[in-house]
């Protein structure tokens, strides 16, 4: 493609269906608003639970996988087998972009992936899936401060929200000052979120492929050999035996490349084009809650009162700032 693409800002971004370049609404708008197709409950669907269990399938990948490797692994698969699928069913001039917008397709993958994604899969080490999930939860409140600072005006409730959940992360933090949860690793959390925020952010202000798939193709791309460059210089091959690799973390690798990366973030880009933002954000909320009964479901983790009542504050804090942003 050559023709310079932008994609609305969003608190992340994914892939989009090869069907077409960019897709078209479900349904004209009517007086009373737009009315809301099975097609998009389906894909919000496949977004919650999908990307909800990202966090557990991450956690065990790392059991027996150096993390950074692990990612990279995972969105250069991912990113070859939607760059063969998009040669396949669009053909190759499908792929062609301009300078400019590979360029913005790399910032934001490098912002997404390697200091979003690789901070995840490095803490993730240290602390519980569900609690990961409860911190990176405060993405759109990050988006919204984001917004803020580049001159938007936002309403008192937005603010309100914002302000609650950053109340939520210090008690989500509390913890990690008495010892109990790794402080280091709730402050790589803490940054994860913020670098997918603003990759997050400038993705619907840079120059990108106007086709999301492809973008998001060239986004795994460049944002996995940025993992792969980092885990090479931190030494994370070294004495590494794939032989000592379980069988559950290449499973959960398999999962993360097929199902978490082609499946839910081509979902979540078909909305971003499909459905209104402020319906396709609620992921954010509805993802901590599928993360945190999945680790106490199958990895027997246990939150503590402080970080239940943090997740449960954050959680209400995007609630607020999402409902805000529909009526708009």
């Amino acid at each position: 493609m050559t023709t310079t693409g932008r994609r609305r800002p969003a608190p992340a971004t994914a892939t989009a269906p090869a069907s077409s370049s960019r897709a078209a609404p479900l349904a004209a708008p009517s007086p009373g608003g737009s009315r809301i197709s099975v097609a998009v409950w389906v894909a919000l669907t496949v977004v919650y639970l999908v990307w909800g269990s990202t966090y557990l399938a991450i956690r065990v990948a790392v059991e027996t996988m150096p993390p950074l490797l692990s990612g990279a692994t995972r969105f250069l698969l991912a990113g070859a087998l939607l760059l063969g699928v998009l040669a396949w069913r669009l053909g190759p001039a499908a792929l062609r972009v301009t300078r400019r917008q590979f360029g913005g397709a790399a910032l934001v993958g490098l912002l997404l992936l390697l200091g979003g994604n690789g901070l995840v899969v490095i803490a993730e080490q240290r602390i519980p899936s569900g609690l990961t999930a409860l911190m990176i939860a405060m993405v759109p409140l990050w988006v919204v401060l984001l917004r803020l600072l580049a001159g938007d005006r936002l309403g008192g409730a937005a603010l309100a929200g914002v302000l609650l959940g950053l109340g939520g992360l210090a008690v989500l933090s509390a913890p990690g000052f008495s010892g109990s949860v790794s402080p280091g690793g709730l402050l790589l959390i803490t940054v994860a979120s913020i670098s997918w925020s603003l990759g997050s952010f400038l993705s619907g202000r840079l120059p990108m492929p106007a086709n999301p798939m492809v973008a998001s193709a060239y986004e795994m791309l460049v944002g996995g050999l940025g993992c792969l460059l980092v885990a090479l210089a931190h030494g994370e091959a070294n004495g590494l035996h794939l032989g000592a690799v379980s069988t559950r973390s290449w499973l959960a690798l398999a999962y993360l490349v097929l199902v978490g990366s082609l499946v839910a973030f081509t979902a979540y880009a078909w909305l971003l084009q499909s459905a209104p933002l402020g319906l396709v954000a609620t992921y954010a909320y509805v993802n901590p809650v599928v993360a945190v009964f999945l680790g106490w479901l199958l990895l027997s983790e246990q939150l503590s009162f402080s970080e239940l009542l943090g997740g449960a504050i954050v959680v209400l804090a995007v609630g607020v700032v999402v409902s805000t942003e529909r009526r708009r």
